[in-house]
């Protein structure tokens, strides 16, 4: 009986995000919130169908970094959406795109400014010595192991070819 309530209380504790949403689709049902309420099922199916992809069981929760990166996922997606939905000119399909990119985001920790970016860019280019544009990947690739979850790629890769391109 301690050793169950122990582990759920350690269970609790380490996957506050998944447990999170999960706890929060009830809220939406009641506020009959439609987008938020489509917006949470489908983030929490995603983490169930990861945590059946690590081979644990169903009713377990991701680990708050692992929870985070089904988000992160789940932001990309939509933005490839609105991305490919405005090619098509499509706008009616564009707004309910929008509107959970907004939902997704908000569980997403706070992304650092370009110009931290390129400030952590300049540090670690003059740290690995890196004078050439070959070293391009290397750098892209410390600056990302440094900046996990707190910096875009897309935003790191264009601050390290500005800094190249001033060579």
């Amino acid at each position: 009986m301690v050793f169950s309530v122990y582990c759920r209380l350690f269970s609790v504790t380490y996957s506050m995000l998944h447990e999170t949403l999960k706890s929060e689709i009830p809220s939406a049902l009641r506020a009959h919130d439609e987008v938020r309420l489509r917006t949470l099922r489908s983030l929490v199916t995603a983490m169930t169908n990861e945590v059946v992809a690590k081979k644990r069981k169903p009713d377990e929760y991701l680990a708050d970094d692992e929870a985070i990166t089904v988000v992160k996922r789940a932001a990309n997606q939509r933005k490839d959406s609105i991305e490919q939905f405005e090619k098509a000119s499509r706008a009616d399909l564009v707004g309910p795109e929008k509107a959970e990119l907004a939902i997704i985001e908000s569980y997403l920790p706070a992304q650092m400014s370009a110009d931290d970016i390129m400030a952590a860019a300049k540090a670690k280019m003059q740290e690995l010595g890196v004078s050439t544009k070959s070293d391009a990947n290397k750098l892209i690739g410390a600056l990302m192991k440094d900046l996990k979850g707190k910096a875009d790629g897309g935003v790191v890769k264009a601050a390290v070819d500005e800094l190249l391109l001033a060579l």
